[in-house]
């Protein structure tokens, strides 16, 4: 039996919610929202929050700034803080990103938004000590903030384990491929249940990112709040020769 909620109660993608309220969310957390001076869903959190909550597999398309953080965030806190608590060392949901930056980033995003409904997150980035880190996943967390190296790192010291994961987040998937970590990320993915919500969010959903898509999604649907990414075709290369009289001067 599911810990989460019923699917059913949350709105459909088509009500055209208009406040986070509309959009099925916790009053707790939109009363944080609405303290934080955030009260109007992004294009991007409007759309993929009713499917996000009804447990559905979600890609996003999206640039920096473009509300994603909240996109994933919302229904992964609303849909934790109606389940059971994370045991030791085994969180109940991950979010990948690339650098420690973006992991700060969205952990003091989400961070004030779990407290109030009573979801706790810590990070597992390199670059600081592993012992705070290694203290919160023993007190036990419900949200793993991580980058792929560092996370790696954690489970093979035997302090955290992915087999209580419901819930896994890529953002910027586009950037880990470009950075060359997908095999640790799929390494990664291969260490959480089967079963479970996945969502992805990137500014390009092609290439190495659309080969984790149909590997680890199951009929994903997709929101997308910039156009595609322009290839370019044809370039013209222009070379300036400068007389050595000229260009000694």
């Amino acid at each position: 039996m599911s810990t989460f909620a019923d699917p059913s109660t949350f709105p459909s993608v088509f009500d055209a919610p208009a406040t986070f309220a509309d959009l099925g969310l916790p009053a707790p957390l939109v009363r944080e929202l609405d303290r934080e001076g955030i009260t109007t869903p992004f294009e991007i959190q409007a759309a993929t929050v009713p499917d996000a909550l009804a447990g559905r597999d979600v890609l996003g398309r999206g640039q920096t700034g473009s509300g994603k953080t909240l996109a994933f965030g919302l229904p992964l806190l609303t849909r934790l803080s109606q389940g059971e608590r994370a045991r030791s060392r085994h969180p109940r949901a991950l979010i990948l990103v690339p650098t420690r930056e973006l992991a700060m980033q969205v952990a003091d995003a989400l961070r004030p938004l779990g407290r109030a409904v009573g979801v706790f997150l810590t990070t597992a980035v390199g670059g600081v000590p592993y012992d705070r880190q290694i203290d919160s996943l023993r007190r036990g967390v419900e949200i793993m903030v991580a980058t792929p190296g560092r996370l790696k790192d954690l489970i093979e010291r035997g302090s955290c384990s992915l087999d209580d994961i419901a819930i896994t987040v890529l953002d910027e998937a586009d950037q880990m491929a470009d950075m060359g970590f997908l095999p640790e990320v799929t390494e990664l993915l291969d260490k959480t249940p089967k079963v479970g919500q996945r969502m992805l969010f990137s500014a390009t959903l092609d290439g190495d990112v659309d080969a984790l898509v149909k590997r680890f999604m199951t009929d994903p649907v997709t929101h997308s709040t910039a156009p595609p990414v322009a290839t370019v075709t044809t370039m013209d290369h222009h070379l300036l020769l400068i007389p050595r009289t000229t260009s000694s001067r």
